[in-house]
């Protein structure tokens, strides 16, 4: 019987029709488990987990109301959806999470029909949801389009670019507002005191004309803001900025109050135009230690969910992030105009010491990418030395910024592209994949790829010291072990070096695939060259391997198309050279999540996988 397992209310929903068939007095026991279940699961693959607990009942709620997936949710960056995923039919798979053939960590269409749309980068889900609705209303179809987006998502431009164009649509769309106080890092600027407020003046807001419709369905809120809009005669009633924008705003509600939940949702859903319900969560709900600590929880790897997370007790290597972090604060202390700006990745960018030592010259702009490009290119106008820390998949969305504001006026601006290739569990959403074609096409800018945690810091200080935009890119996590000295000793600008000298083969690496380049180089007798700039390329050296080798190859994690093994033959055909070259990188696809050694050897990228194509390529014999 259901009864003796550990879930029984749970173990009977296998998608949201099941859902829709309990009695309304069900859902708090069915959260319950939801939340249980949950954190279990996490607990035992790893993934994101605070932001996850907050959403339970809201996604309970969601679903039991509307008729999912005829209606639309859209989620905004995705990373609270485990919830809907357990509820729509992906229970029994949660094990395999974030897992190479397994669940992925976001939404995504070709997984689910009630994943709507997919998504990981932050601020999407308004504009997505408002393009759903349209597209009803223009077939004739009677749907609704909902988007869940959170506070810190809402600092984006593209969120009230999305708001502008709904306001005016007059189409059937509800934006839920997840006022969690919590993007990863604590929120910033003006609109997240602006939420505060409201948050604050909730009872206030609970007597609008507008909400008082709504809450007729939750009698508790309806008594009160009956008897609070009776004390407060004579007050003017404030007019909220989502209300400017066409939209009727209802809220806050407490979104832990499952029963509210369904009342409200029921009542805006009778309502035609743009709706903006406002939603106050917990990241972390329901456990104590993710509630005290949410961005430790934010996503945390494995581990026991009776003791919590663990520090390691071994000194472990420093990741590339931390490498980082060193440097920054050490360049600091030596250049008080060096500054420093992340766009809402203060902890995932290692820039947390940095803040604590440099207070007035660390700027967290919010999920705000494009603006922090740009206000970069100001502060360097005005002769400081900003250095953007910023993954190389979120660069993508200031890419304008990038060629326009800074690459155009050549100013001084220092990149320093975390994640650069492959990132594993987040998959491809996430992956540094297009920086090295993205970049190195645009005039002005330089481009380093350490191969190694102490070459990173040393390239970060050849970056710093030049008068023009440079980008630094390195990879997520540690690197080959290579002690790390404390000096801000720089390297030559724009040249490589010969790591091993071999015979026939010369293998040009651009980045940390040096290392396996320099074990399958063994097994070929071949030369290894670590290339260590992209832009400008060292073609002097790059003509000297061409001259003294039958073949060449060169090796990226990143996309070959466009990538350093173009910038290569380019280069060589300019100079007439006609040589043998072989291209290895990431191919012409999106490469799925998993384990970042697996999804390197897939792709051939590891020592013996270099050593086959290299064999295979100029047909050498396996005693080489």
């Amino acid at each position: 019987m259901l009864t003796n397992l550990p879930f029984p209310l749970l173990q009977t929903i296998d998608r949201p029709d099941d859902l829709r068939r309990l009695a309304r007095p069900q859902l708090g026991q069915l959260a319950t488990e939801l939340r249980a279940f949950l954190l279990d699961s996490v607990a035992k693959t790893g993934g994101h987990l605070s932001s996850n607990l907050g959403t339970v009942e809201l996604t309970v709620a969601l679903h039991y109301v509307f008729n999912t997936p005829h209606d639309r949710v859209v989620w905004d960056v995705g990373h609270q959806t485990y919830p809907h995923k357990i509820l729509t039919g992906r229970r029994q798979r949660m094990a395999s999470l974030r897992q190479l053939g397994g669940l992925s960590g976001f939404p995504r269409r070709d997984e689910s029909d009630f994943d709507a749309f997919g998504t990981a980068h932050s601020s999407t889900s308004i504009s997505a949801a408002l393009g759903m609705a349209l597209a009803s209303r223009l077939k004739g179809e009677e749907r609704h389009a909902i988007a869940v987006i959170g506070d810190g998502a809402m600092t984006a431009g593209m969120a009230f670019e999305a708001m502008n164009n709904a306001g005016v649509s007059d189409c059937n769309l509800l934006v839920i507002l997840n006022d969690n106080d919590m993007s990863i890092s604590p929120p910033v600027g003006a609109l997240n005191r602006y939420l505060a407020k409201l948050l604050s003046g909730q009872f206030y807001a609970a007597a609008k004309q507008a909400s008082k419709t709504v809450l007729k369905g939750a009698p508790p809120l309806w008594e009160l803001a009956k008897r609070f809009e009776e004390s407060a005669k004579g007050m003017v009633k404030p007019i909220t900025l989502f209300e400017k924008f066409g939209f009727n705003y209802v809220g806050p509600i407490d979104g832990h109050d499952v029963d509210t939940l369904v009342s409200v949702l029921e009542n805006i859903k009778q309502l035609k135009g743009p709706q903006f319900l406002h939603v106050v969560t917990k990241k972390g709900q329901g456990y104590k230690l993710a509630e005290a600590d949410p961005i430790a929880y934010h996503g945390p790897g494995k581990f026991d969910p009776a003791v919590g997370l663990q520090q390691a007790s071994t000194v472990a290597k420093p990741t590339f992030t931390q490498v980082f972090g060193d440097w920054l604060c050490d360049m600091a202390a030596a250049d008080s105009k060096l500054v420093a700006i992340t766009p809402a990745m203060r902890e995932g960018s290692g820039m947390v010491e940095f803040e604590k030592r440099f207070p007035t010259r660390f700027f967290d702009v919010g999920i705000a990418e494009q603006h922090a490009v740009t206000f970069a290119a100001g502060l360097a106008c005005e002769g400081l030395k900003p250095v953007v820390a910023i993954y190389s998949t979120f660069l993508q969305r200031g890419y304008d910024q990038l060629i326009h504001d800074v690459a155009l006026q050549n100013l001084p601006v220092v990149f320093a592209l975390d994640r650069a290739g492959l990132v594993g569990a987040d998959g491809a959403t996430h992956a540094g994949a297009y920086d090295i074609p993205f970049l190195r096409c645009v005039p002005n800018i330089s481009l380093a790829c350490p191969a190694d945690e102490n070459e990173c810091r040393q390239l970060l200080s050849t970056a710093y010291a030049q008068q023009h935009p440079v980008a630094v890119r390195y990879p997520r996590g540690v690197g080959a072990g290579v002690p790390v000295t404390c000096t801000l000793d720089a390297l030559p600008f724009g040249k490589g070096e010969i790591r091993r000298t071999g015979k026939s083969i010369a293998i040009l690496a651009f980045g940390t695939l040096l290392y396996p380049a320099l074990q399958a180089a063994q097994a070929l007798d071949a030369t290894v060259v670590n290339m260590r700039w992209v832009k400008p390329l060292d073609v002097e050296l790059l003509l000297q391997m061409a001259a003294s080798h039958d073949a060449l190859v060169t090796l990226e994690e990143g996309a070959v198309m466009g990538g350093a093994g173009s910038a290569v033959l380019e280069a060589l055909a300019q100079a007439g050279v006609n040589k043998p070259v072989l291209q290895l990188g990431l191919p012409d696809v999106f490469i799925e999540h998993g384990d970042p050694a697996k999804l390197l050897a897939l792709q051939g990228l590891d020592a013996s996988g270099i050593e086959a194509a290299i064999r295979a390529r100029f047909a050498l014999a396996q005693s080489m």
